[in-house]
Formats: C-alpha cells, structure tokens, sequence
C-alpha cells in the first residue's frame, strides 16, 4: 500500500508565491532580500496554520539563494536550524544555540536559526539569548515564529522586526482547496469548500485537515451533504427554512422543526449562534454596499438574495437582538431548552404583533392603561359597589347618607379601630366647595393658563407618589367655559367617582394658582366612550374572536384557558 501524505504536509508552499493570503508580508520579505535590507532578527507572529514556519523556512532558503548558479532546489539544509522552543526552553540549549552562531557558514553567505514557540522559553533562557540577539554575528539571521507575542519579554520585541500574520479569509482558503481539488481529481461543490474554510477558522492547516477527513469520508466526490454530516455543522437549508416558519408565524411547525434539530445531536446554543448569523447575512443581503460582507458560495448567495427581499429589516433587527439576549443567558439557564423554544416563539410573533399595531381600531382604548388599572387598585379599599354581571360597565355609586332625626345635632366618639370610623371622619371633613369665597379674588385667567396650572398639580401628585389621581387628570384636557366653570370628561363613572376624592384638593390649588376663588369643576361621563371598554377577560376574549375568528382555533390547539 502506498503511503498517504497528509495534504497539509504535501501542499506546503515551497515559495513564497503558494503562501495563502499573507500577499503582504511576502512582498515585504521578496523586497527586503532584493534590495538586501533584512534585519537580522525576525518575529513571525499569528494564530496557528497561517504560514510563519513555512514562511520562516522559505525565507531561511531564499536568502542564500542570491548566487544564479546555485539551483533552486538546493535547500541549503546545513545553514538551517530548527529549534523548538515548547521542548527546548532551557538555559543550557540557548548556550549551546549560541555557541553554533560563532561558527561562520561552509556554504552560502548565512546561517539562520528558526526558533518555533519561542513564547515558551523560559525568562533565564530569554536573558541568556538576549545578548546574542542584540549583536549577532554578521553571517547569523534569527527567525523567530509564536502564536502568543504578549509573552515575550519586551527587550526580545524591541530587538526584532515584527510581522503580524492575519487570519486566512474564508475566499482565499476556497479557493486554495478548490485548486487542490483539481489536483487530485477530487470533484468538490463550490458550497461544500466553503463550509471546509468556514470551519477552519481562518487556519490554512486546519482547512487542509478537514479536507483530507471529508475526502476519506465521501470519496471523490466531495458535496454539501456529506460536508455537513460528517462535520456535523447545520447546513444553509436548515435556517432559510426555519426563517420562512418564523416569518409565517407558525409556532407549532417551529417547536418541532427545533425538536428535530435536537435530535440529530446539535445543541440549543450552537443552533441559536447559527440562527443569529443567518439573520446578520440577510441583513447585509438587503444592501448592495454591504453584499460584499456575506462570505457564502455563489448558489447559496442567489439564497440569501432571494429571502432578504422577503425579510422586513425591523424584523431581522428585533430577531438578532432577541438571538443575542438568548445567547448571552445560556449558559445561565437551568431549562436551555425552555429558554431557545421562548425565543423563537417570540421572534415567530415579531410580524404578528407589528401587524396589530398597524391597526387603528383598538378593542381596548389607550386610555384602559393609564386609567383604568390606576382606579381599579383602589377598589381595594371598602369601598360600596354596584356591579351588574355581563355588562361592560362598572358603576360605583356613593352610598346615601342616613340621618336620624333625633340624634343629627349630637357628635359620636367613634372606635379609631372601625372602618365605620373612617367613612365617618371622611364624612366630617368639610369639602372645600362648600366654604363662602364671595370675598376673595376672581382675576380672570385664560385657558393656556388652566392648563398650565393643570399639569403642575399634576407633577405634584407624581412627586408624591398619587399616581392613581395623577392617572385620571391626564385622560382629557380640562376645558374653561363661562363663569369660570372647569368642564372635565371621563370615559366611565368609576373614574369619576375616583376622582371626587381629590377633587377639594385640585380645587383649592387651581384657586390659589389662579388667585380665583370662584372656579368650579364640572366633570361629565363621556357614554360613548365607556362602552368602548372591555373589563372582564371573557368580555375581551369576545372582542377578539369577533375581530379574528382564528384566536378561537388557536385557543383549542394550545388548550389555552382564559
């Protein structure tokens, strides 16, 4: 049996023309030994599989190929070190390195020393090496190569040129495999080699690796489908369907198109992390100035184009954020799964929701919010009620005062403990309406006036913590009419009732306001109003199977009650 060589292995580049994506550094490197202008201590630095070492030893072989009867394939193996810093990081390896750099070439103009991981020398070793590496020899060139340059010592990075190899652009790392396809005879979909550089992570190595291992899975011939299987990633159709569920707002089909997910072995949180980068490429599809950004084979851009034309951009906006809150709490989360279905539900009902607020018929006025809820807290408090079932009002009427003939001039001491006390001494307060003002002030006042007046007092209750007052003064604006008479319209008699507690108070604030002590106020129920008001969750269920009869068929899948 012949004997394999890994593609990483036998595709590495030999010149400095088959290094992949690092155009500028090689550049750099071909001008530096034309124009003889290289520094005799070299820093490769970057993440793993770019090319320092195969940069490194194409350089170490260049530099002394500078004579033209020399043939390019001398490699000049005898000039050429290797050290690995990760097993020799000792003191005692950098005295023998150093002892070699006295020696001059027997061949050639240089020696060079490749010193691989040089992060890992220890700091007495990087001490020993530092004197040499400030004055080396004239015939020694040191080439030092590291993934972690934060952990060398500044003295060393003060004496070396640094270059800082970028990560290999997902393009370039297709279309190098794609060019080692056709060495090999291997037929490779344009989708399949993209998904290979994508999971390589901008690591030129890693993409030949995985290369190798799907090859050995599908053959020669080298498809999406088993790219994705045999990787175990989710494939483009996965997304473009689940974002067709989620635009259709067709929660049941979403849970179990999740629930299948599941089960082929994926996580909830890797599966969130791909579904929130789908929504960040049709985002980038909507815009010709951004297509450039969408790093995907050509068919599966046609895809991309095609579904973004669909995809409203406040959708896409509320879906990644809503993606991005779940990654973030996922680890966090003791029930994942709950947490990953409750946020495609919510993305599902984005459209759904933004369709409702288009519409200008409300079932429940704006006004329920800041009025109703307010007033129906105090309802708490005893309080005599008439409510009639199965009607859309609630009528509070007060409860007439009884007076015994007898016993009208004689004052009780009531029980302080009693709740028949409290509306007793509510009782015994006199309301301010009642009192003479025929003396005082009555400047006039315009209606700017009144309601400038109207919205202090109505600061004042904030500040104070009254917000259930405060609630019902902000449901209309107040209205002067002749005499100075303050007309006041409520949607319903309970907020009327509501507001008869605090109406002394408003009352003697607009007066001293104003400087006029003849303001009254007149607040009216506005009928029409009120019966636009649903209450009870059976009366609002009511509403809304009459405007959308599908809520009831919704009602009965989920086996919701009211």
């Amino acid at each position: 049996m012949e004997h394999f060589i890994v593609s990483a292995r036998k595709y590495r580049p030999q010149n400095f023309e088959d290094v992949v994506g690092q155009q500028a550094i090689t550049n750099t490197l071909e001008n530096a030994i034309k124009n003889n202008h290289l520094a005799q201590a070299l820093l490769f630095t970057g993440p793993r599989g770019v090319g320092k070492t195969s940069c490194a030893r194409i350089l170490a072989k260049r530099i002394n190929q500078e004579d033209i009867e020399v043939s390019e394939d001398e490699d000049f193996a005898f000039n050429i070190f290797e050290l690995d810093a990760a097993s020799n990081n000792s003191v005692d390896d950098i005295r023998n390195l150093t002892d070699q750099v006295r020696i001059p070439p027997q061949t050639g103009k240089y020696k060079v020393y490749i010193i691989d991981e040089v992060h890992m020398l220890s700091q007495a070793a990087f001490n020993a090496f530092l004197k040499t590496l400030e004055e080396p020899p004239a015939h020694a060139i040191f080439i030092l190569a590291t993934t972690e340059k934060h952990k060398i010592i500044p003295t060393i990075l003060s004496r070396c040129q640094i270059f800082d190899f970028k990560r290999i652009s997902v393009l370039d790392a297709k279309n190098y495999l794609k060019t080692i396809s056709e060495k090999e005879n291997i037929s490779a979909e344009d989708d399949a080699l993209h998904i290979i550089a994508q999971k390589a992570d901008g690591a030129m190595r890693d993409a030949l690796s995985i290369f190798d291992r799907v090859v050995s899975f599908s053959g020669s011939n080298l498809t999406r489908e088993a790219v994705t299987q045999n990787l175990n990633v989710l494939d483009f159709e996965t997304y473009f369907a689940m974002t067709d569920l989620l635009l259709g707002n067709k929660i049941p089909e979403v849970l179990v198109a999740f629930n299948t997910i599941l089960g082929k072995g994926f996580e909830g949180h890797h599966f969130i992390n791909g579904l929130a980068s789908h929504f960040r490429d049709l985002l980038v599809a909507k815009d010709t100035a951004t297509l450039e950004l969408l790093e995907v084979g050509d068919a599966t851009k046609k895809k991309y184009l095609e579904q973004s034309v669909k995809t409203p951009i406040g959708f896409l906006v509320q879906a990644i954020d809503k993606a991005n809150a779940c990654d973030l709490n996922y680890r966090a989360s003791k029930n994942q799964r709950l947490l990953v279905e409750l946020t495609l539900m919510q993305i599902a009902s984005i459209t759904f929701d933004g369709e409702k607020k288009k519409s200008a018929n409300y079932i429940i006025p704006a006004t329920f919010f800041t009025s109703i809820i307010p007033a129906a807290k105090e309802l708490k408090k005893p309080k005599p009620l008439t409510v009639q079932n199965e009607t859309p009002k609630v009528v509070a009427e007060p409860k007439p005062e009884i007076k015994k003939p007898v016993l009208k001039n004689i004052t009780r001491r009531s029980s302080a403990l009693s709740l028949k006390s409290v509306h007793q001494k509510k009782e015994e307060k006199k309301p301010v309406d009642e009192e003479n003002y025929d003396n005082h002030p009555k400047t006039p006042f315009t209606q700017e006036e009144l309601l400038k007046t109207w919205k202090k007092y109505y600061g004042k209750l904030i500040k104070k913590g009254e917000k259930s007052i405060a609630s019902i003064l902000i449901t209309d604006e107040p209205i002067l009419k002749d005499n100075f008479v303050v007309q006041f319209t409520l949607p319903n008699t309970l907020m009327k009732d509501q507001l008869r507690q605090g109406t002394p108070k408003l009352l003697l604030h607009l007066r001293e306001s104003l400087n006029n002590y003849g303001i009254s106020l007149d607040v009216q129920v506005n009928e029409t109003i009120e019966k636009k008001f649903a209450y009870t969750p059976q009366e609002k269920y009511n509403k809304l199977k009459e405007k959308n009869p599908m809520i009831e068929k919704l009602k009965d899948r989920f086996q919701l009650d009211l």
